[in-house]
C-alpha cells in the first residue's frame, strides 16, 4: 500500500507530538511508500520510503500559504498514495476530502478526544472510516467507527530496575491543563503531607494554549504556598523518546484526567511497569481490580487509596499483569496493521 498521512508535527523532540515519529516509522515498515504532510516539520530520521513535506508553520507561513501548499502537495503526489490517514485534524478532511473521494482514495480519520465540533461532524460524513482508541474516546455515534486501542511503543516504554527510595516518588506527564486536574493532585498531596507521608511529585509537560498558560501560572502559585514545595518539581517539556528515563525513577503515576478518554500518558507509564492511580473513568475497568481507581477527586479518598496500595505486597505481580495488558491491547506494532486493514 501507498499511504498519505496528514498530521500536526513531525518532530521527535516535541514533548506532546513526538510519539508520532514512531507511528510513521511503523507505517513505513508495512507500506511501499509513505508521504507525510505536516503543519510543522522538526527533527526526524525516517526510513527511505518516507517523504515529509511541510505546510511551513516552522518558518511562519500564513494560513493562506499553508492552504495553498496543502492542495499543491495532495495533487502533486496523488499517484503516490492509495489511501489517506488523517491524524487528529478533521480540518484536513474538510479541505481535501472532495478531491480524495473523486480520485478514489479511501479516507480514515484518527480521532481520540471527547470534544465534539461542527468540523468533526462534517468530517465524519466525508470519511470512509473513523478510527479511535475506544468507543468512549469518540463523541459522535457512527457506524463508521472502529475502536482499535492506543499505539504505545512498548519497546521504548518498558520496565527497568529502579533504585529504592524512602519516599514515594509520584509523577504525572502530559499537558499542563485544567482537564488534567493538577490542582486536585496538590490537594491529595496536602492530605498525604498532613498524615506524615514522605513523597516527591514530578510534573512533566507544558501549557500549549493561552488558557493553559493561565492555569500553569496558577499552578506555580499554588505550589509556592505548600509547606512541601521543595518536594515538587516542574520538569517542563521532555522529548518523547526520553520520557522513559523519567518514568524509570518514579513509583506511582497520577492520572486525574476528566475527559473520559483513556490517556496515552497513563498507558505509557503502565508499559514501563509504573502503577497508575486514576480517577479517569476510562481506566476503571483496567485498574479497579488492583485498587488503583478512585471514582472521585476527593483528596482524602485518593490519599486513602494511595496508602492502601502502598501497603500491598504484590506490586510486582500487578505491574507485570498491567504491562502485559498494554502490550496485548495497546501496542503500536499491533495497532498499525489494524489501521491499514481498515484503509484497504
Amino acid at each position: 500500500m501507498k499511504l498519505l498521512i496528514t498530521t500536526q508535527a513531525v518532530d521527535r523532540q516535541d514533548s506532546n507530538l513526538g510519539f508520532f515519529h514512531r507511528w510513521i516509522e511503523e507505517f513505513a515498515s508495512h507500506c511501499e511508500q509513505v508521504t507525510v504532510i505536516c503543519l510543522r516539520e522538526g527533527d526526524h530520521a525516517l526510513p527511505a520510503n518516507v517523504r515529509v513535506v511541510s505546510l511551513g508553520k516552522e518558518v511562519g507561513t500564513s494560513r493562506l500559504v499553508r492552504i495553498y501548499r496543502f492542495f499543491r502537495y495532495i495533487y502533486r503526489y496523488k499517484n503516490d498514495y492509495d489511501a489517506v490517514f488523517v491524524h487528529m485534524n478533521p480540518e484536513y478532511v474538510l479541505l481535501g476530502g472532495f478531491l480524495w473521494r473523486r480520485w478514489g482514495k479511501k479516507i480514515g480519520l484518527w480521532y481520540a478526544h471527547r470534544s465534539r465540533t461542527h468540523k468533526l461532524a462534517q468530517a465524519v460524513i466525508a470519511v470512509d472510516r473513523v478510527l479511535t482508541v475506544s468507543e468512549s474516546s469518540f463523541p459522535i455515534h457512527t457506524p463508521k467507527l472502529k475502536a482499535l486501542g492506543h499505539g504505545i511503543d512498548t519497546e521504548l516504554f518498558r520496565p527497568q530496575l529502579r533504585q529504592e527510595s524512602t519516599q514515594t516518588r509520584i509523577v504525572t506527564t502530559g499537558r499542563v491543563a485544567e482537564s488534567k486536574h493538577l490542582l486536585e493532585m496538590l490537594q491529595t498531596l496536602d492530605v498525604l503531607h498532613a498524615r506524615g507521608e514522605k513523597f516527591t511529585f514530578t510534573i512533566v509537560g507544558v501549557a500549549t494554549a493561552p488558557a493553559e498558560e493561565q492555569y500553569a501560572a496558577r499552578l506555580v502559585k499554588e505550589i509556592a504556598r505548600r509547606p512541601y514545595q521543595e518536594k515538587v518539581r516542574l520538569l517542563g517539556a521532555v522529548p518523547h523518546d526520553r520520557l522513559p528515563e523519567v518514568l524509570h525513577t518514579q513509583d506511582l503515576f497520577f492520572n486525574f484526567g476528566g475527559t473520559g478518554n483513556m490517556d496515552k500518558a497513563g498507558l505509557e507509564a503502565l508499559a514501563c511497569g509504573i502503577p497508575v492511580l486514576a480517577t479517569n473513568s476510562a481506566f476503571q475497568e483496567m485498574l479497579a481490580p488492583y485498587g488503583l481507581f478512585v471514582p472521585t477527586l476527593s483528596g482524602d479518598a485518593i490519599a486513602d487509596t494511595v496508602e492502601s496500595f502502598l501497603r500491598r505486597a504484590d506490586h510486582p505481580a500487578i505491574t507485570a499483569t498491567l504491562r502485559n495488558k498494554i502490550v496485548t491491547e495497546h501496542s503500536l506494532t499491533s495497532l498499525i496493521p489494524k489501521i491499514l486493514t481498515e484503509l484497504r
